[in-house]
């Protein structure tokens, strides 16, 4: 097979959260422990940092990424889902995994996936392992992929655990409240391995400490410290926050005899999308309309979105807005202005919600707008429409992003 026969493999043929939502889902690690055995416990050979929380998990992992790069690390990232490649995901030094170690993996040990019926997730978090291993990086970061407790990234012991915040999302996987999510991100925090929290929330203060208390691990707030205050490249207000989480971590981490100057880390702020290709993130496409994208799709990344939005200057704002089937929109709609000129449509995936459906969703909430046979539709009749002094935005899923960019 080649690279794309050996994607499409992927893909279709093993269950994957991206495609299929719930059923992708599995409730222990035996599947991700067996497959390390199996590969010689690759995760063991290389010191990494655990990052989870519901918002801006990639971000921090992409910041923390770009400064160790700037210090001189060989460094591992591991992050999810992608936008346009899945090569996207396992990154050493911000270059993407080669097309041959991707095929060379797949047919090497595809009987084993087969035979033990492993899953997507499963199979690319045993390839980032190994990558990483037999490339010895000196250090990777790790994006959870869903929740923590029972991520297949938590057989590995890091150096630190990082959870950027607790949100409302992925509810039908992680609980209904926060406690309840708070409870399974948290379940990425190790005996004696320090731990960072990026955003206080009174509700689930007491929580994280108690279970750090309990693991004797050393918790600290990012958002309770004093810090400079650092400047990123990385576009939008709300990543004042991932950029405290981002500073408070390097701190602890240059505790642990890896160094990192004051340098290193105002270069790595600035440097993200340069040193590690992140996309996505209030991501400006054009000017004059000015377009602008950001993969928020949750209550609380897009409660950060609209606060960008009012801080644009426009004369008309059009969303060109899709999502998710299982996405619970009584919990976005409030959020979103109704002085907006709306262009629904339906993200190219089995799980994408038909256009029509979320057009009926907005429109018995008080929005307008109408419906598009593709993204792309949506996009072209959004410029069509707009002035140039207008602003444009397309959000509301990850997978309307990745169709546009």
């Amino acid at each position: 097979m080649n690279y794309q026969d050996t994607v499409n493999w992927m893909f279709k043929q093993l269950p994957m959260y991206q495609n299929q939502g719930k059923t992708a889902f599995k409730k222990d690690l035996s599947n991700t422990i067996c497959l390390a055995n199996y590969l010689g416990n690759p995760h063991d050979k290389f010191k990494s940092i655990h990052v989870a929380g519901t918002n801006g998990k990639g971000s921090t992992s992409h910041m923390l990424a770009s400064v160790l790069q700037e210090a001189g690390y060989n460094v591992g990232l591991y992050t999810s889902p992608h936008l346009k490649d899945f090569r996207e995901r396992i990154k050493i030094n911000g270059k993407e995994i080669s097309k041959q170690f991707v095929i060379g993996f797949i047919r090497k040990h595809s009987s084993f996936f087969k035979l033990n019926k492993l899953s997507f997730f499963e199979m690319t978090v045993g390839m980032a392992f190994d990558y990483f291993a037999k490339k010895k990086v000196d250090i990777a970061i790790i994006e959870v992929g869903l929740g923590g407790r029972l991520d297949s990234t938590n057989i590995i012991t890091p150096e630190i655990s990082v959870i950027t915040n607790i949100g409302l999302d992925h509810t039908q996987f992680l609980g209904e409240t926060l406690q309840a999510i708070a409870n399974e991100k948290a379940g990425i925090i190790k005996p004696n391995i320090p731990v960072v929290i990026g955003e206080t929330q009174v509700e689930i203060k007491k929580l994280f400490n108690n279970i750090a208390h309990k693991n004797a691990s050393k918790i600290q707030f990012a958002d309770q410290n004093e810090n400079k205050n650092y400047h990123t490249d990385l576009k939008g207000s709300y990543q004042k926050h991932n950029v405290k989480t981002a500073v408070q971590t390097l701190k602890v981490l240059n505790e642990l005899q890896f160094p990192v100057s004051e340098v290193h880390i105002k270069n790595g702020l600035l440097n993200v999308v340069n040193n590690t290709g992140l996309k996505g993130r209030w991501q400006v496409l054009q000017q004059q309309p000015k377009i602008v994208c950001d993969t928020a799709h949750n209550k609380e990344g897009l409660l950060y979105i609209v606060s960008q939005l009012n801080e644009e200057i426009f004369e008309t704002l059009h969303i060109v807005f899709g999502v998710v089937s299982d996405k619970d929109l009584t919990t976005i709609l409030p959020l979103l202005p109704k002085d907006a000129v709306y262009y629904f449509c339906k993200p190219n995936i089995p799980r994408g919600l038909d256009a029509s459906s979320l057009q009926s969703h907005f429109i018995s909430n008080g929005f307008k707008g109408l419906t598009y046979p593709s993204v792309k539709a949506a996009v072209d009749a959004a410029v069509a429409s707009a002035t140039s002094t207008d602003l444009i935005y397309i959000g509301g899923s990850t997978f309307v992003v990745a169709e546009i960019i």
